[in-house]
C-alpha cells in the first residue's frame, strides 16, 4: 500500500511538474506571451518582417514573438496540428483544409495576401484571357490554390476545352518549357514572376490572375494568403492574439510605404533575395484584411471554390467559428 501511495505521489508531482513547464514556456517570467509564428517563404511571409525585425531582441506589446519560415504548405501543417507553432500564414483553401480535417481546431485571423498568380509569356501575343485558346500553359502548385484559380477563371471564361494545361513539379520547369515552347505561357506567382523576368527580360507578364477572377467573378476576390490561429491558444491568449494583430498590421503597413527597407529585411532573413523583393513587393498584394471584412471575402472566396471542386476546400464549407472576431 505504502508503495501505491509513494507512486501514486510522485506520478502526481511529475504531471505538476510537467504542467508547470508548459505554462512557462507560454508565460514568462517577466508577464510576456511566447507565442511561435510559421509563414511560407515568398508573400505570405513578406509582411512579417518588419515585426521579425522589431522581436529579434525584444519583446513586443507583451509578446515573445519566434518565427520560422518554411518553403512548402506540406511543412505548416503538422506544425500546427502538432501544437509546435500558435499561428501560420498559408494559403486560403489550406486553411479551410485543416479546419475540416481537425474538426474546426483553426480560426483564420486576418486575410494577408490576395491574388499573386500570373500569366506570363515569352513574347507579345497573349492580351486577354481568350487569347490563351489553343496554347499550352505550363504551371505548379497542382492540388492548390493555382490549379483551382487557374481551373475555375478557364471554366467560367469557356477555356476549359482550348486550353492545355501542364502541370510541373517546380516553377523554375515552367520557365525553361515557357522559353523552348513558342505556342506556350506560364502561370507564375510573385516573386518567382520578377526572378523569371530578371533572368530573361523577353518574358512579360500576360495577364494578372486578379483581373481575369474579376472578370469571371465580379462578386469575390481571389485570396491566396491567410494567417490561422490554433483554435485552444486563442481561447487562452485571446489578449497575445490581438497584440499579434496589431502588430502585423503595423509591419504591413511599413512593408507597402518602405520598400527598400522592407526589401532588405526581406533578403536579411532569407525570405526571397533584396533585389528580387524591391521589384517584387509592389505586386505581391500583401494586406491585413479582419473582422467582417475578412469574413465576407474569405467566406465568397471559399464558396467560388467549393462549387468549383468541394475537395479544394476540405469536402465543406467552414462553420462561422472559423472566423475570428475581435
Amino acid at each position: 500500500m505504502l508503495k501505491r501511495i509513494c507512486l501514486a505521489l510522485l506520478v502526481l508531482c511529475v504531471s505538476f511538474t510537467l504542467c508547470a513547464q508548459s505554462v512557462d514556456e507560454v508565460t514568462s517570467a517577466d508577464g510576456n506571451t511566447a507565442v511561435n509564428v510559421a509563414a511560407l517563404k515568398g508573400p505570405t511571409a513578406m509582411g512579417l518582417v518588419r515585426l521579425m525585425d522589431r522581436a529579434e531582441n525584444s519583446a513586443v506589446n507583451g509578446n515573445d514573438y519566434s518565427f520560422t519560415i518554411v518553403g512548402s504548405p506540406t511543412e505548416i501543417t503538422p506544425l500546427l496540428v502538432r501544437g509546435d507553432v500558435d499561428i501560420a500564414a498559408l494559403p486560403a483553401n489550406l486553411a479551410s483544409v485543416i479546419y475540416n480535417n481537425t474538426d474546426g481546431d483553426v480560426e483564420v485571423l486576418a486575410i494577408n495576401t490576395l491574388g499573386v498568380l500570373y500569366i506570363v509569356e515569352n513574347g507579345d501575343d497573349i492580351h486577354s484571357l481568350e487569347d490563351l485558346a489553343g496554347k499550352t500553359v505550363y504551371a505548379s502548385g497542382k492540388g492548390s490554390t493555382p490549379e483551382f484559380s487557374l481551373d475555375y477563371i478557364l471554366t467560367q471564361a469557356g477555356l476549359k476545352d482550348s486550353v492545355s494545361v501542364e502541370w510541373m513539379s517546380e516553377h523554375s520547369e515552367c520557365v525553361a518549357a515557357l522559353v523552348n515552347d513558342d505556342n506556350s505561357a506560364a502561370l507564375l506567382p510573385q516573386p518567382f514572376v520578377t526572378t523569371a523576368i530578371m533572368q530573361n527580360p523577353d518574358i512579360r507578364v500576360a495577364i494578372d490572375l486578379n483581373d481575369a477572377w474579376d472578370e469571371v467573378s465580379p462578386e469575390s476576390s481571389l485570396i491566396t494568403g491567410v494567417i490561422v490561429a490554433r483554435k485552444d491558444f486563442i481561447e487562452e491568449h485571446g489578449d497575445a492574439v490581438d497584440a499579434f494583430l496589431a502588430d502585423y498590421k503595423e509591419s504591413t503597413e511599413f512593408t507597402s510605404a518602405n520598400l527598400e527597407e522592407a526589401a532588405a529585411l526581406v533578403g536579411k532573413y532569407d525570405i526571397v533575395p533584396e533585389a528580387v523583393a524591391l521589384k517584387a513587393l509592389p505586386e505581391c498584394n500583401i494586406v491585413c484584411i479582419t473582422g467582417d471584412e475578412m469574413k465576407n471575402d474569405l467566406s465568397l472566396y471559399l464558396e467560388v471554390l467549393y462549387n468549383a471542386n468541394p475537395a479544394s476546400v476540405g469536402g465543406a464549407l467552414p462553420g462561422e467559428d472559423f472566423y475570428y472576431q475581435f
